[in-house]
């Protein structure tokens, strides 16, 4: 079965050098980094992009590819409805098709309790008027046609959308460019100049950059690179598999979960599959460092992850990865340019049979391609959109928690006015990093 599409060897798109100075330097050239490059670019503010690998060649082209509302933590919400209009709005300027299409998003309720979660997030969505339905099995067998059993019910949003990952972050990419922002990639950061409790500039494999502002936005890197700096965030990364079937006939033109699969018309007439709600957790020291501010998630859902003694080598959390490095010595970063974990075999055999056992008119459902991510989560489900507090001109947004792709347009423009020190236009406090740290007991949001 072929890998994922990208990876290190593909062509470098967004060449170096990179320049002396730059007024913002991101670390992370997901859609998180990105989006914030396009808009700070989008003010005439120089701002520099560096990628260790390859632009989106991490979670941000292997996730679902879903832009949802539904589901989302109450203070997300806000943010999420902003980045919808973003979305369309950028995929009109970037000038390509990224597959975005309104093709809605339902969950399929196995049970009364299912059906009451639902009902929970129903009151949500009535505050910012979404288009939020709950059916009954009957609506719910017509929406979905052909499936083999029915479901007590399901919560459908006409209005969310899909768009290719793979397609739409170097897409924006691309914008960014266009707009001003230097993008850099096969070039990792190593280190931050820090004097005085101040940034001061960010040494590169390939030099230094004097600047007053960084963004860390290296998803399931970020927590490895900041406590090299002192900066201490509770993040684990949890791996998926995904697979994507060749062409077949639609059975639902959006996408659709419940707890055993998960599942998304692409735009080339196949669907991207998922487990609903299985990941593995490799230990490592910061799974037992943090352990007890994910009990709380873990006795909410204690059969939704599993456990392996140790990762790979060179993944973020492994025993073996170094912890301090200099600024002129190779750091983790280089050492493995893009983070391609495999997909799980048991893991695809799954999702197969689960979609044939859903959909029995398909005698067969062959996989075309199949992959692992790593999605950088954080003990409440909710990211960390902040600025350390023990170092001036730090910013931190990371932690997406699988939902970063949907929301990034939203979270780009937010922490590009964060960097730039004008108001967000959004009520922050619940994303704050010091929640982990000043007593507040962990909320979880909405395991959906």
């Amino acid at each position: 079965m072929p890998i994922f599409p990208f990876s290190e060897k593909d062509p470098i798109q967004h060449p170096g050098p990179p320049p002396k100075r730059s007024e913002v330097v991101i670390i992370g050239g997901g859609i998180i980094g990105v989006t914030t490059a396009l808009f700070l670019a989008e003010r005439n503010i120089p701002v520099t992009l560096l990628e260790k690998g390859r632009v989106a060649a991490e979670q941000s082209s292997r996730n679902w590819g879903w832009i949802r509302k539904q589901g989302r933590d109450a203070d997300e919400l806000p943010i999420v409805i902003e980045a919808f209009r973003l979305w369309r709005q950028l995929a009109e300027e970037c000038g390509e098709d990224i597959g975005l299409d309104q093709t809605g998003v339902t969950y399929l309720a196995n049970s009364d309790k299912d059906m009451a979660g639902f009902e929970e997030f129903m009151k949500i969505a009535a505050i910012h008027g979404l288009d939020t339905r709950l059916l009954d099995a009957d609506e719910t067998a017509k929406l979905i046609k052909g499936m083999s059993r029915k479901f007590k019910g399901a919560m459908t949003t006409p209005s969310d959308m899909r768009a290719e990952p793979w397609l739409a972050v170097p897409a924006l990419a691309r914008l960014a460019v266009r707009k001003g922002a230097k993008i850099i990639e096969n070039c990792a950061a190593r280190t931050l100049e820090i004097s005085a409790g101040r940034i001061r500039g960010v040494w590169t494999e390939a030099g230094y950059i004097e600047t007053s502002s960084v963004l860390v936005a290296g998803g399931a890197w970020s927590s490895l690179f900041l406590r090299r700096h002192g900066v201490s965030i509770p993040q684990l990364s949890v791996r998926v598999t995904v697979a994507a079937t060749e062409p077949m006939p639609e059975i639902y033109a959006g996408a659709a979960a419940d707890e055993h699969i998960a599942f998304r018309r692409r735009q080339d007439g196949g669907y991207t599959l998922a487990p609903g709600g299985s990941n593995l957790l490799y230990l490592g020291p910061d799974a037992f460092r943090h352990a007890t501010k994910y009990l709380p998630a873990l006795m909410a859902n204690p059969l939704g992850t599993r456990y392996f003694p140790c990762a790979p080598s060179g993944y973020p959390d492994s025993w073996s990865i170094p912890r301090d490095w200099t600024p002129d010595s190779q750091s983790p970063f280089e050492r493995m340019r893009v983070l391609n974990p495999t997909a799980e075999r048991s893991g695809l055999r799954s999702v197969e049979r689960n979609f044939r056992r859903l959909f029995p008119q398909f005698e067969t459902v062959r996989l075309k391609a199949g992959w692992g991510g790593m999605i950088d989560a954080m003990p409440d489900v909710v990211p960390v959109v902040d600025h350390a507090r023990a170092v001036v001109g730090l910013f931190v947004a990371t932690g997406m928690s699988g939902h970063g792709f949907g929301i990034g347009p939203g979270i780009g423009r937010v922490v590009s006015d964060l960097i730039q020190g004008n108001a967000s236009g959004h009520d922050l406090s619940r994303f704050r990093l010091s929640r982990f740290y000043d007593g507040s007991a962990v909320r979880l949001g909405p395991a959906l």
